[in-house]
């Protein structure tokens, strides 16, 4: 969102126009200790396998395998990490509260097409030092992944670029575009993008990942096979690792519930009928 070489408008007065406090362009966030990087390795790989786990639950798993945690201390990694467990319950994803908040409207609602629903999520992403964090898009008939992003930071501006990429990619724009209630989804940047469109937009309910589930299908699947077998060095590493694993995801994996055929060929063909 800042555009630090830009000679036209100084750093200070693109700050006071986004109502940012300049502190916060050169703030650096302070890097995780060694042993809080491997409890976020334990917790991911331990959510993907039981993601109805909670705070509580997590803990008791941690000390059962030899680390000495607390719950608070648990639910800090869990939010860093942007992981919340599947079943209602309170104080999930938390939206700014300048920004609306739309309803959810695919309650029994039947996907009977390409392009009739994308939805988008984040998810956290390990490498050996440190992390990242990965967002994409995917059509829910086809199960294709339009789009994708990387970034270090939970920031908006990395999912609007997701948008934007699937918007152009896409074979044309969908009728709803479902999400969570995260600042990064509901802040203005993204939602009026959507509503310049006219695509409806769509909120999961508080504490329903369910809502979205076609995406957290995807990111299990992101983790088993790829970035658990590559165990990735930095970001670069992540990124190219990422771009031939959603390349394989869309063109050559078979799913068995397209009919063993691949995303691609069920969202391009139906696509053009």
């Amino acid at each position: 969102m800042i555009e630090r070489a830009d000679p036209t408008i100084s750093i200070k007065r693109q700050c006071e126009l986004l109502g940012l406090a300049r502190s916060t362009v050169y703030y650096e966030p302070k890097p995780e200790t060694q042993e809080n990087e491997t409890l976020m390795r334990l917790l991911d790989e331990q959510y993907t396998q039981t993601p109805f786990y909670g705070v509580r639950r997590m803990t008791a798993w941690l000390r059962r395998e030899g680390y000495v945690v607390n719950p608070k201390r648990v639910s800090r990694l869990l939010r860093k990490m942007g992981l919340w467990a599947i079943y209602p319950g309170p104080s999930t994803s938390k939206a700014a509260p300048s920004h609306i908040i739309y309803p959810y409207l695919l309650t029994n609602v039947p996907i009977r097409s390409v392009n009739q629903v994308w939805s988008t999520d984040i998810t956290y992403i390990r490498m050996q030092r440190g992390f990242c964090y990965l967002v994409a898009v995917i059509d829910w008939f086809s199960r294709y992944v339009l789009s994708w992003e990387v970034a270090t930071r939970l920031e908006a501006s990395f999912c609007v670029e997701a948008l934007d990429k699937a918007l152009v990619v896409g074979s044309t724009r969908p009728q709803v575009f479902n999400s969570d209630q995260g600042a990064q989804f509901t802040s203005l940047d993204f939602t009026a993008r959507l509503l310049a469109q006219e695509i409806s937009i769509s909120m999961d309910g508080r504490g329903r990942a369910l809502d979205n589930i076609f995406v957290e299908r995807l990111w299990r699947s992101v983790k088993q096979e790829e970035v658990y077998i590559r165990d990735y060095q930095n970001v670069g590493d992540a990124v190219n690792g990422l771009g031939q694993y959603f390349d394989f995801y869309n063109h050559r994996r078979l799913h068995q519930s397209l009919g063993y055929k691949t995303p691609a060929a069920i969202y391009w063909q139906a696509g053009q009928v």
